[in-house]
């Protein structure tokens, strides 16, 4: 990797734990919301106890977002592959644009973002460079298992999130349908079947995570 490419993600590292990041995306807006519609102008029809469910939900979101950036650059650094370079480029400015909506969101509803971020991102980097120094099939079997909890994790928020809170299940679904696009990519891209622990210790790490993160 040059300096350039180097710079380019140490800066991209430090917008997503500060919280500027660029969307290439509009946020997903509710089917009959015109898209310049001002989502923050669709909240007042949440309690006060729907606001914070629905803030910590987005909050654990955020979190997520912050892990695959982190999880992207670690494998873009350990492949030598030009193609999974590319690859897992493309994965993290779609990913970039949830951190976006969801940040967005948070700031709607008049939440913050977890105070940890510093040590999620680290956390995430670390991982996603031990699994990308175990080759390319098992960096790739490692970004489709990630992406499959990410996607139940999801579908699990469109059932707890309130239905009058039409905002946040948009941004939601549309997050929930890309991570099974990157999932399916990595899949057929030649990524392995992890093993069974694996699976399970990434699911308990992930339910850690995501209690922490939705109130802290």
């Amino acid at each position: 990797m040059t300096l350039d490419e180097l710079i380019t993600e140490f800066d991209r590292g430090l917008r997503s734990i500060a919280g500027v990041s660029r969307m290439s995306r509009p946020v997903p807006q509710p089917i009959s919301e015109p898209l310049d519609a001002a989502p923050a102008a669709a909240a007042p029809d949440l309690t006060l106890a729907e606001r914070a469910h629905s803030a910590g939900l987005m909050r654990v979101n955020h979190v997520g977002e912050i892990c695959a950036q982190a999880l992207y650059q670690a494998q873009k650094l350990a492949t030598r592959s030009p193609t999974l370079k590319d690859a897992f480029e493309h994965a993290a400015q779609e990913e970039e644009d949830h951190l976006a909506w969801t940040a967005s969101r948070l700031r709607e509803l008049d939440s913050r973002p977890s105070l940890l971020n510093p040590l999620w991102y680290t956390g995430a980097l670390a991982i996603g460079f031990a699994a990308g120094c175990l080759g390319d099939k098992v960096s790739l079997g490692f970004m489709a298992e990630t992406e499959r909890q990410v996607e139940r994790h999801l579908e699990g928020h469109l059932s707890t999130l309130p239905e009058a809170d039409r905002h946040s299940r948009a941004i939601v679904s549309q997050m929930r349908d890309d991570e099974r696009t990157h999932g399916q990519s990595a899949t057929d891209a030649g990524g392995v079947e992890l093993p069974m622990p694996v699976k399970a210790l990434m699911r308990a790490a992930s339910k850690v995570m995501t209690q922490t993160a939705y109130y802290v």
